[in-house]
């Protein structure tokens, strides 16, 4: 099972479609309704796995996530997470109610679960046309910061009994979130100094330890009555950004773990849906759909978004960038769990919602980016993945680095990298073998460098190096980002791929 999702990842990046319908699809095919006939209706044990997935998920999310490129977009975020989450849940509550006829519980089950957004089904879409960074931070920190009130709003809707006052909904909510922050920065904080400061005896160590730092931040959160979800991401994002020891490892160690869960959650929610089922919810899911994407959806994006004056043609792709992934279909699983009347039914509508509507946007999603010409060629640009090692006795680090395609570092001689007092660099490997440089020896595309830094100034050697890699020998001369010699340290390209070398 795990090596034909793998591999339908391949199909998936040829297709377009994110590679959720696929596993769904794999779930399915196995089930008591396709040909491995595999009867299943454990919802628990489904929301059980699920949530677990969903730490990890978010981990490696928060791990991912740049803060140059969010900070920008921080405020329109929020305000689109919170305000946009109870603007979506209205309309969409008010649409199930009033055009398919459920009852107000029901609908607000469905209008609170189909509210909260995925980056990751929206990225791995998107990866072949790069976009402006203020779009992809607010789409990125939005899907990242609405897990938290959605859940807090299923969990009210779903408890047996009265629904309580909006403004005890308000203060939960509030509170929670608040929780959830200080919790997830504080481990994250906490975490990042200990690793930063503290030499493992093996570079395997550090994903292990990061990861679990990770989940420590759920494990508290969730202790604390907080938003465990909302601490996990931000304790991720945090350890994501304090440019840990042995960090490429670390990436790859988490992106790998993010799609086993992904994986397994999805294959796990195909075998607990009963398709011959969904047959009777297939045309009310396709009407809440609409009312979702073509009113809930830009209204709220329009109201959120109001006070930050964003054009409409970022509107227009963030309204239909709203693509609905794992988080949805998990949480529809709590109502099932808390014994609702008709959950079985908010299961199937939340279902067929996901699965066509992702069929319908994923596709169309470059195409309307190209159409609105928010293509942005410089978000392509190359970046360096850069290797860090500890030297604990000299007080020091080894960084290494591959120049990719695309790099300006490619002909720049290695005394034109202008690295500051106490770093060198002390190896090159080309086509297999290896030399020492000399001053005037040129880089090229490919080459593996090897760059000994003092402690002191390996924050701005990364800078300078990066600096380089985007604008050339001139960087920093001429507004191209990056340190000059050693005392400013300014931005770096943004993010290509997260695989480094090894």
């Amino acid at each position: 099972m795990l090596l034909i999702a793998v591999a339908a990842v391949r199909v998936s990046s040829r297709s377009g479609l994110p590679s959720l319908l696929i596993y769904l699809g794999i779930g399915i095919a196995i089930g008591q309704d396709g040909i491995g006939n595999v009867v299943f209706d454990n919802a628990e044990l489904t929301q059980v796995i699920g949530y677990a997935a969903l730490v990890v998920i978010l981990a490696e999310g928060g791990l991912g996530t740049k803060w140059k490129e969010v900070r920008p977009a921080l405020p329109a975020a929020i305000v689109l997470s919170l305000v946009g989450v109870a603007v979506s849940v209205g309309v969409t509550a008010a649409g199930a109610h009033y055009l398919v006829g459920l009852e107000w519980r029901q609908a607000l089950l469905i209008g609170a679960v189909v509210s909260s957004t995925d980056a990751a089904a929206v990225f791995s879409v998107l990866r072949k046309v790069p976009l402006p960074s203020r779009v992809t931070g607010v789409l990125e920190a939005e899907s990242g910061f609405n897990d938290a009130p959605v859940v807090i709003l299923v969990v009210a809707f779903a408890t047996v009994g009265p629904v309580d006052d909006w403004y005890v909904l308000l203060g939960k909510i509030a509170l929670e979130l608040a929780i959830g922050v200080a919790i997830g920065l504080s481990v994250g904080f906490v975490g990042a100094y200990g690793l930063r400061h503290v030499a493992l005896p093996a570079s395997g160590l550090y994903p292990i330890a990061v990861m679990a730092i990770a989940v420590t931040a759920y494990a508290a959160g969730a202790m604390a009555h907080g938003s465990g979800f909302l601490a996990v991401y931000l304790a991720a994002m945090v350890l994501g950004n304090a440019k840990l020891p042995h960090w490429p490892a670390t990436r790859g160690f988490a992106d790998g773990l993010g799609w086993i869960a992904q994986i397994g959650m999805f294959v796990l929610l195909g075998l607990l849906v009963t398709p011959h089922d969904l047959v009777h919810d297939f045309w009310p899911a396709v009407i809440i759909g609409l009312v979702l994407t073509m009113v809930a959806r830009p209204l709220e994006v329009f109201l959120s978004l109001l006070p930050f004056r964003v054009p409409w043609q970022e509107q227009a792709l963030m309204s239909w960038a709203g693509l609905r992934g794992a988080v949805p279909i998990i949480l529809a699983t709590i109502p099932m769990v808390s014994g609702i009347e008709g959950s079985d039914r908010v299961f199937n509508i939340v279902f067929v919602l996901v699965v066509v509507y992702t069929l319908v946007q994923g596709p169309t999603l470059p195409w309307l980016a190209r159409t609105l010409k928010l293509g942005d060629s410089g978000a392509a640009a190359a970046d360096l993945g850069i290797e860090s090692a500890p030297l604990e006795r000299l007080r020091g680090h080894l960084l290494s680095f591959g120049i990719p395609e695309g790099s300006r570092m490619s002909g720049v001689e290695v005394s034109e990298l202008r690295l500051p007092a106490g770093a060198a660099v002390t190896l090159v490997v080309r086509d297999t073998k290896s030399f020492v440089p000399l001053p005037a020896t040129v880089l090229r595309r490919g080459d593996e460098l090897l760059v000994v830094a003092t402690d002191p100034v390996r924050d701005a050697t990364e800078a300078r190096l990066r600096a380089v890699a985007r604008g050339g020998k001139l960087a920093g001369w001429l507004g191209t980002g990056g340190a000059t010699a050693v005392t400013h340290r300014g931005p770096g390209p943004k993010q290509g791929p997260r695989t480094g070398p090894k």
